[in-house]
């Protein structure tokens, strides 16, 4: 039976499957709504209708449940049309007292038995999600108590006996455990970032400090990953209170800042920020600190509720899209044995999670603080955030030469191929690291061309200050291979004794590294370890899932989407077509039509032809005949070599007379440009700190204290550090030769490509889903406590 089939059956077996969204933080916490929410609203809503079941809104969450009426509607594919980019939800969020009370409960039984509904999808936080387990767990008790009272019969009692429930966490906050990303965050981080950004052009003709409040009551998520992404001077968080007498060295660091002509100092806090007494640390308080004790112009900006709004980002939109579908296929598949579960991100994969396990462990995290063990309270908010805050830790602080180790091993550092919005964090993160291991950090301008002409200088701590945030590449960033240069940029590495290189860059990178490490049997200067960390906006690097820089292109193609399908607003029906970068790699087109909500996504890794472009034509004719009047098309650039851009435009404009009319865009270099997005600066900032940790190992490996020299010469000792599913791995480059596509220059089998139906059956395309990698309940694994 193909998957459409088995999904079929399963939406009849046994009771209707009728699955219900309620959104809501019910009043267990106050009820809040996020950036991205909607997108999953429209995931569950076009799932549920691709796999034929009846989809009902729940207006106004727990308090449309109970009192029922019209907030319980049953809604259509057109219903959540246009609301991919919409902030909040469209189906309301309000708090329910009454939701609390086993009387509240039972109306809300009642009024979902009457439609039939059985399936839950609960949008929210930890309180929304434990009240809905607390509902699916009473159920057949409400059932039988209606039963008695006459208020339904009993073959409805019969009928609906089970109650399933999934969740979707959404909340900015990102406090909910087991998940490494919740709904939202990624949005309110872009938010922070806009702000930071803006406010530190004013230190062009000032000298300020500010003081920067976010939001995180009970996590310090925000303001962890803001800090990274800025280069903060400081950051307070509940989870790792600063130690005592931290008044004294902020203080002290914010003047050595001062004296190394730094004109702006940036201190976020997080708005539940505590000390080690549990006493709370406001953004005002070290506002009069910094006034008080040095004297400086301090501002403090409290960012407040700008962080839930705005439109979504890419990444929460794919997130959401891909959560919402994951969260029908989990319905669809419970039994009456099946615990409630969550659906989490665990690095890109969606992943199943025991629902109160996640609760518990997210409520142990404020127990552990309130008792003050710090330490537990890091370990349970995961691997993420404990790598979040080491890396911060090891950036943050510059250690004085007489603390710092010495080993003696010089460190180049250089930028290839096309310039990524990220690689100013990386290279920062890689300097900042390498001296803090002890190492004399070497910058190369223009790649490994400029490496065979010299353009090689040693870098300090200082140098890098600021770089975070800025785009492109400013060491310069060349395609040139150094296939042509091998021995002048042997003989620079040996004027300059370089121990170690670390290439941050796209294809080229890997390409280039591949060749050093088949040519050291003709230079012994390439026999030291040498790591490559994937950057560039096409997102084609085998090796890896993810790369710097595509992200903050995705956004910018989504961004782009948004305004042009806005120019069609009060225009007869209109489709866009859309070219985007990539070369031959369509992870941007594919990933943006999905983000953006396009109707069809043309990519060199799925071949079409003029039946295919035919039927889409049709597709989309017949979806203008309803209230939908806009389309949107996107084109990888090198998708195909005769059916280009024009030549869809010219077809789709000529079939489409009489019913709408068609424009097209080439989005071009656009995509490249701007300010890194929060994801690429603080993924840059990551990977190229283990990177640098790893080169310090292998140095002290491969040293040999008998020549005073390092010798690096194994398969391992040339390596690409990538995303892997969940983890970030080295990977020899030798190895990865036999899964590359060098012709095309795309790795051979490609994870996105596993999403491409997902975004024809948003786009109501009759398709085949793939759910291999779904249909698994995961078990939390909680951390061991730390000894103190």
């Amino acid at each position: 039976m193909d998957n459409n089939k088995r999904l079929k059956s399963m939406a009849y077996a046994g009771n209707y499957c009728r699955i219900t969204l309620e959104d809501l933080e019910n009043s267990y916490h106050t009820h809040t709504t996020n950036v991205g929410m909607n997108a999953a609203v429209r995931a569950v809503v076009r799932m549920g209708i691709y796999v034929e079941a009846k989809v009902y809104f729940i207006y106004e969450g727990y308090e449309g449940m109970v009192d029922g009426g019209e907030n319980i509607v049953e809604v259509t594919w057109e219903s959540v049309s246009s609301i991919l980019q919409v902030g909040g939800t469209v189906i309301g969020s309000a708090r329910c007292k009454a939701f609390r009370t086993r009387e509240g409960r039972l109306k809300a039984a009642c009024n979902l038995v009457k439609c039939g509904i059985t399936n839950l999808c609960v949008i929210g936080g930890d309180g929304s999600l434990t009240g809905a387990n607390i509902f699916r767990t009473e159920w057949s008790g409400l059932l039988e108590e209606l039963a008695s009272q006459g208020e339904i019969d009993e073959e409805a009692r019969k009928k609906y006996a089970y109650l399933n429930i999934v969740g979707m966490v959404g909340s900015i906050d990102n406090d909910f455990c087991g998940t490494d990303m919740t709904i939202g965050t990624d949005s309110a981080l872009h938010r922070i970032i806009e702000v930071v950004d803006a406010i530190m052009t004013t230190a062009q003709s000032h000298q300020r400090t500010f003081v920067l409040e976010v939001m995180g009551r009970h996590c310090g998520y925000l303001a962890l990953v803001s800090a990274l992404a800025c280069g903060a001077d400081y950051v307070f968080i509940p989870e790792y209170p600063p130690e005592e007498g931290w008044e004294d060295h902020m203080c002290s660091r914010l003047s050595e800042n001062r004296a190394r002509k730094k004109r702006l100092n940036i201190i976020i806090v997080a708005e539940g920020a505590i000390d080690s007494n549990n006493q709370p640390i406001t953004s005002e308080q070290v506002k009069d600190l910094v006034v008080q004790r040095l004297g400086y112009d301090t501002r403090v900006t409290i960012l407040g509720h700008v962080q839930r709004g705005g439109t979504p980002s890419a990444f929460d939109r794919i997130l959401a899209s891909r959560m919402g579908v994951e969260a029908v296929l989990a319905l669809l598949e419970a039994t009456p044995e099946t615990p409630a579960c969550v659906v989490s991100l665990s690095g890109n994969q969606a992943v199943r999670l025991p629902l109160m396990e996640c609760v518990q462990m997210t409520q142990d995290v404020q127990k552990a603080m309130d008792e003050k063990n710090f330490s537990d309270a890091v370990q349970l908010r995961g691997r993420s955030f404990q790598n979040n805050l080491n890396t911060y830790k090891l950036l943050s602080t510059k250690k004085t030469a007489s603390e710092l180790p010495t080993t003696n091993f010089n460190v180049a550092v250089l930028n290839v191929g096309a310039p990524a919005a990220g690689m100013n964090a990386a290279v920062r993160a890689a300097v900042r690291i390498g001296i803090t291991e002890g190492h004399k950090m070497f910058a190369v301008t223009d790649g490994f061309e400029g490496f065979s002409k010299g353009q090689i200088k040693e870098i300090s701590w200082g140098d890098v200050g600021g770089w975070t945030g800025q785009g492109g590449s400013i060491l310069g960033t060349k395609r040139t291979l150094p296939a042509k240069h091998m021995e002048k940029i042997a003989e620079q590495m040996r004027n300059h004794t370089i121990n170690a290189l670390l290439v941050i860059g796209g294809f080229e990178a890997f390409e280039s590294c591949l060749l050093l490490a088949e040519a050291r049997s003709r230079f012994e200067e390439f026999c030291i370890p040498i790591c490559i960390v994937p950057a560039t906006i096409s997102n084609n690097v085998p090796g890896t899932d993810l790369s710097i820089g595509a992200d903050t292109s995705l956004n910018a193609i989504v961004e782009t989407c948004d305004r042009i399908k806005l120019s069609a607003s009060g225009t007869k029906r209109r489709v866009f077509i859309i070219e985007t970068m990539g070369g031959y790699c369509g992870y941007l087109a594919n990933m943006g039509a999905l983000a953006a909500g396009a109707d069809a996504a043309y990519i060199f890794e799925e071949k079409f032809d003029i039946r295919e472009l035919q039927a889409n034509v049709e597709h989309l004719t017949e979806k203008m005949k309803t209230s939908i009047q806009r389309g949107l098309v996107l084109r990888n650039e090198n998708s195909s070599e005769n059916y280009t851009t024009d030549f869809i435009y010219q077809l789709y404009s000529e079939e489409g007379k009489g019913v709408f009319d068609c424009r097209k865009n080439v989005l071009g270099h656009m995509q490249q440009g701007g300010a890194p997005s929060p994801f690429d600066r603080n993924f840059g900032t990551k990977i190229s700190a283990k990177a640098v940790l790893w080169l310090s190992k292998k140095l002290k490996e491969s040293y040999r204290r008998g020549e005073g020299r390092v010798f690096a010469n194994t398969d391992d000792s040339v390596c690409l550090l990538g995303m892997r599913r969940r983890n970030l791995i080295f990977q020899p480059v030798i190895e990865l030769k036999g899964d590359t596509d060098f012709e095309h220059r795309i790795p051979k089998e490609q994870w996105w490509l596993k999403l491409r139906p997902l975004m024809k059956i948003l786009a109501k395309y009759k398709t085949s889903y793939d759910i291999s990698d779904a249909g698994q309940l995961e078990h939390v694994h909680r951390p061991k406590p730390v000894e103190a």
